[in-house]
């Protein structure tokens, strides 16, 4: 298969060499990745300034884009081909619940799904002594048990993977989950500099979560890989004929 890389914590990232490390003795490998690290850029796209490609080394790049247009320069102007799948991480750090609106690194699977490639991100759940190489066999094994159902399985659709910070054999397995929720403390450091001018961190205490049945929260807690399809239709299909009823009010 070819198999193209990406993520949000930049080109250098342990995680993304993880993943090309294992892959590239089985596929052929393509990684096309932001040149710096871009977390929490979420889906946001370059249209105000020039982009450029940088060749480090086989098939290796990187950009001064975001993740987003990493996937999407990728695919329209250096690849030979369409990729048979996106992989965008390890990220550093769990993309569950709420988190995932905010990461660049499930915007590069997102911006894959839209251009109709099956398309997956990887996280890891934790903050340090990260795990990389256990998580990227977990990516491998994954990868090797969806191969031959690739058409099949999604349309319209990506997957969001958060893999237990362990090592590969203290793993329970696979489960399919639904997106969480965290709960945020929404907590903002004020500060002064040194003209007394004030300036703020965003950013808080976001590492407690609601505790529901099948989420990807309580399936990582528990030792489990969370599998987690998400759609690119936004709509809530539930309230079209609720607010279809209310609006035929006033017509």
């Amino acid at each position: 298969m070819l198999i193209l890389l990406s993520n949000d914590d930049g080109i250098h990232s342990e995680g993304l060499i993880s993943l090309k490390e294992i892959f590239a003795k089985h596929h052929d490998v393509f990684v096309v990745a932001p040149e710096k690290e871009r977390t929490c850029i979420s889906h946001a796209v370059t249209i105000h300034k020039p982009l450029r490609i940088k060749h480090l080394s086989d098939n290796t790049y990187c950009t001064n884009g975001t993740p987003a247009d990493c996937i999407y320069l990728a695919l329209n102007k250096i690849l030979p081909k369409k990729p048979d799948v996106i992989i965008s991480g390890i990220n550093k750090g769990p993309n569950m619940g709420q988190d995932v609106h905010y990461s660049g690194t499930v915007a590069a699977a997102k911006e894959g799904a839209f251009m109709g490639i099956f398309s997956i991100a990887v996280s890891i759940a934790a903050r340090e002594n990260f795990y990389f190489k256990d998580a990227a066999m977990v990516v491998f094994k994954l990868l090797e048990l969806f191969k031959n159902d690739l058409e099949k399985i999604l349309k319209d659709v990506f997957l969001n993977i958060n893999i237990p910070n362990l090592p590969f054999d203290e793993i329970k397995g696979f489960l399919v989950t639904r997106l969480g929720k965290r709960v945020y403390n929404d907590i903002i450091t004020e500060r002064v500099d040194p003209r007394g001018n004030k300036y703020y961190w965003i950013g808080g205490n976001g590492d407690t979560y609601e505790k529901i049945d099948g989420s990807d929260f309580i399936a990582v807690e528990n030792g489990f890989v969370s599998v987690t399809p998400l759609s690119l239709d936004l709509t809530n299909n539930y309230y079209i004929d609720k607010l279809k009823k209310i609006l035929r009010r006033y017509l």
